[in-house]
């Protein structure tokens, strides 16, 4: 992620914050912000709940795991996601 920025680039990081010191993530979450600026796009795997509400979009897919999951159940801004009957994610980012 810091090659030079030309922009049309799709960048898939799954669970970048694994791991990470909150300070850490605030300076992820800087780099990808980075990243949609110059052009790119960036598609999170994360369960996170301030990278998800820092989000352009969420697709939320549940409503549980393995079996249990694999539909989407809400789709939209984190706004729009917090509205959403059935989100088992929604009532985290509510309180964000």
């Amino acid at each position: 992620m810091q090659r030079i920025q030309k922009g049309d680039t799709l960048y898939v990081p799954d669970e970048p914050t694994t791991g990470l010191h909150p300070a850490d993530v605030e300076k992820l979450m800087s780099q990808l912000h980075g990243l949609v600026d110059a052009g790119n796009t960036v598609i999170v795997i994360e369960h996170d709940m301030r990278v998800v509400a820092a989000s352009d979009w969420v697709i939320d897919i549940g409503p549980g795991a393995g079996e249990d999951g694999g539909r989407i159940v809400a789709s939209g801004t984190p706004a729009d996601v917090v509205l959403a009957t059935g989100s088992r994610t929604a009532p985290y980012l509510e309180h964000l």
